[in-house]
């Protein structure tokens, strides 16, 4: 087969990975027969983390070859059997090993932390405060470098929040590292360290990630690099079983992080999974569980004090439930007030953040070095606001009749005691010189209304708002949750201090409603932010408000621009497929946008033709054409893919001399484990082969490993129908066939690629997108 393809390069030197439109006919030699050669330039790179890397598609079909369909037909009871208690075991492990995680991430911030403030507050007492702010910062400076180290020279993809990345892989979209085990160690201990300097960030995102990266290890059977291999695992060895596997690794993360078992199976329903069914849901609800059991085992037991600093929380991190609201029509106005400013402020956020992740997406191409540098003027950065901050505020008397210690001495306890003299706490110490988490439950509390000033909470907010913007994008684990709570809060508890005359809602529930309005605008999710807070909180009567303001401030935002997280997916280059089609891919048909070279093989072909396909081309599937003598027209078989070719061809068992059928004697010698997919960096590569001259001229039966029932659909069907279908089916390959007879029996193949906005607007610039 003489094929007319060349080596596509996209922009940044990654090669194209799509069939075309141009059916070549005959053995010898094929011509296009369409006209217009089309090609697709949609770039083949992506940032993952803080790294540029090569992207590819996910193969969530289910493949029906014959070696697919002898391996169910002999299964077993006992085998199907086996891989159903598998899948749960597997659920019941992940659950397991995130909320370990999960837990011993707090345990780890906490401490480390505590000894921090600790140190500080004791060099404050003693009045060096100079060496107090060497103290501090070089703490800080020292766990910044030292996530920044691990982020920018072990495993650049464990990079920022991970949510993203997770949510593109579930749409079906592959990068190296991206759920790697080296990923998952930096970015435990990233998360760790970054959280324990002082950063404005959250673990929350990296813990989805984390999740992810569990349930990919296992998935996969253990990782052959770090010797761990379970050979019992060979029935996921399929994208298919590990997309659900990470979609319970994601949930889980969730409930792990805000101890919310709910609220993480509604997280990758509504936000992280593309595809969902029923099953599905059933193994996440209890992967969650057994995260909620998990953690509350593991709480319960550092309440002895065991866990050195930490241990002060239950399950429920924000309990705010001895609060009753009784709220009027002043607050309902309130309320929607804060609905609207929080979906302004949220949309300002993520057009900020977008600007801000471009610009360090300059720096960071400068190589490592930069990167921590980077990450190194922003933990100085904040180190300065952190400690130099409160020396602009004036001390605050310590109300009569506490049940707590005021001043604190020491780093537990909200009133710090920080310069100020005996009998006084300075508010924005009590706020700055916390973890995030304390300052959160702060911020909630309703113990003392008059805790923080209006100039306090508006200082903190105007901090909190631009460190949460500047902070993200640096080459540490960082999650956005935690700084977008910490800014709500203190706008709500800004706003219910202005109002606490007219209001029966207390600060505290304003702290709360604040928070939800600015994640409303901010993150574009409803349901599952609703039941989060409410898990949050333990306050069920809040329900209402929390509706409200979500949906207010949703739909606010969604007027000016879309989530963070679709637009880091956009930035970040990410091929992802929306849920809905473009108004413009009305006006195409399939057969408009397909492009080309195609390059096909037929049923048996020569070997020396698919070596040189497939050292030509970086495509991951090839249709399959039968053609005379074992038919009298040419009929489209099915398509092959690149990885069965390659270990095809390297076993070389199948070579004929002569071109003639030998599925039967494939069967016998070839199961369907052979072709199973491997884990990261596991399998066959072309590379590896080592083909004789010799043996360029004989042939190979394509047949048994070809997927003979590929979804196909006419080149008239609307192109928005097929992009709907495309993404709801899973598909990496969508075959489009000619609607009258008497031509070739495949007009192209259609990839991701080739629905997005870059490459058919490339091809139509004239269309009017918005009809």
């Amino acid at each position: 087969m003489e094929s007319n393809g060349v080596d596509i390069e996209s922009e940044g030197g990654g090669k194209m990975e799509r069939n075309g439109s141009a059916y070549e006919s005959g053995v010898m030699n094929r011509q296009p027969l369409l006209s217009k050669n089309r090609v697709n330039t949609s770039s083949q790179i992506a940032i993952v983390g803080s790294n540029i890397c090569p992207i590819e598609s996910l193969d969530y079909e289910i493949l029906e070859n014959d070696l697919f369909k002898q391996d169910w037909r002999s299964r077993k009871k006992t085998e199907i059997l086996q891989y159903v208690v598998l899948k749960w075991g597997l659920a019941l492990c992940i659950g397991l090993c995130t909320g370990l995680v999960g837990f011993f991430n707090n345990l780890a911030v906490e401490n480390i932390a505590g000894f921090k403030f600790l140190l500080t507050s004791q060099l404050m007492l003693n009045q060096n405060y100079y060496l107090a702010f060497v103290a501090f910062a070089g703490t800080n400076l020292v766990l910044a470098v030292s996530a920044g180290v691990l982020c920018a020279y072990v495993a650049p993809a464990a990079a920022g929040s991970g949510i993203p990345e997770v949510k593109a892989y579930l749409n079906g979209i592959d990068a190296h590292t991206i759920l790697a085990p080296s990923t998952l160690f930096v970015k435990i201990l990233g998360s760790i360290l970054g959280c324990a300097a002082g950063f404005v960030v959250g673990k929350e995102g990296p813990m989805v990630h984390t999740g992810a990266c569990i349930a990919n290890l296992l998935g996969q059977g253990g990782s052959r690099k770090y010797h761990l291999t379970w050979r019992w695992l060979r029935y996921f060895k399929n994208d298919r079983d590990r997309r659900d596997l990470i979609t319970c690794g994601a949930a889980a993360g969730v409930a792990a992080a805000f101890r919310a078992p709910v609220g993480g199976v509604l997280f990758a329903l509504e936000e992280a999974a593309s595809w969902w069914r029923s099953a599905l849901l059933w193994r996440t609800f209890f992967t969650t569980a057994v995260v909620a059991v998990v953690l509350r085992s593991l709480i319960g037991f550092c309440r002895s004090g065991k866990c050195g600093l930490f241990g002060e929380g239950g399950l429920i991190m924000f309990d705010i439930n001895s609060s009753i609201p009784d709220y009027n029509m002043v607050d309902l106005l309130a309320v929607t007030l804060l609905g609207v400013v929080g979906g302004i402020l949220g949309s300002l956020y993520n057009y900020l953040v977008d600007k801000v992740l471009r610009t360090y997406s300059i720096i960071n191409e400068r190589g490592p070095s930069f990167r921590v540098f980077l990450v190194v003027i922003i933990s100085l950065l904040t180190s300065c606001c952190a400690y130099g901050l409160p020396w602009l505020t004036t001390c605050t008397p310590c109300p009569i009749g506490l049940d707590v210690e005021c001043p604190t001495v020491g780093r537990s306890g909200n009133y710090k005691h920080f310069q100020c003299p005996p009998g006084h706490y300075n508010d924005l110490a009590s706020l700055v010189l916390n973890t995030n988490d304390d300052a959160i439950r702060s911020f909630f509390s309703s113990v003392n209304e008059n805790e923080f000033r209006t100039s306090t909470l508006f200082l903190y907010f105007i901090v909190m708002y631009a460190l949460g913007i500047i902070t993200y994008g640096i080459a540490i684990p960082s999650g956005l949750f935690i700084p977008v709570i910490l800014a709500g809060a203190s706008y709500g508890r800004l706003v219910g201090s202005l109002l606490v005359s007219v209001s029966n809602l207390n600060v505290g529930l304003f702290a709360l409603l604040g928070s939800a309005s600015f994640l409303g605008g901010t993150m574009r999710m409803t349901v599952s932010l609703c039941v989060i807070l409410l898990e949050l909180t333990n306050n069920l009567l809040m329900l209402p408000l929390i509706m409200l303001v979500l949906l207010i401030s949703k739909s606010v935002a969604d007027n000016f621009n879309k989530g963070v997280y679709d637009q880091i997916v956009k930035m970040k280059g990410l091929p992802f497929l929306e849920p809905h089609a473009e108004p413009y891919m009305r006006q195409l048909v399939a057969g408009d946008v397909v492009s080309g070279p195609l390059i096909s093989f037929t049923g048996v072909e020569k070997v020396g033709n698919i070596v040189h396909s497939l050292r030509l081309t970086s495509h991951n599937g090839f249709p399959v054409i039968d053609e005379p003598p074992f038919l009298e027209a040419p009929e489209l078989c099915g398509v092959v893919l690149r990885s069965h070719l390659i270990v095809l061809l390297k076993g070389k068992k199948m070579f004929t001399k002569d071109k003639r059928l030998t599925g039967t004697e494939m069967l016998k010698r070839y199961h369907a484990v052979d072709f199973a997919k491997a884990g990261l960096g596991k399998g066959p590569k072309l590379e590896d082969l080592d083909i004789k001259p010799e043996e360029m001229d004989m042939y190979v039966d394509l047949h048994p490993i070809t997927n003979t029932s590929p979804y196909t659909v006419v080149e008239s069907m609307s192109l928005a129908k097929a992009a709907v279908a495309f993404r709801e089916l899973g598909l990496r390959h969508l075959c489009v066939v000619p609607k009258t007879p008497g031509r070739p029996p495949i007009v192209g193949i259609l990839t991701r690629h080739d629905f997005m906005p870059e490459h058919v607007l490339g091809l139509y610039p004239g269309i009017d997108k918005q009809k």
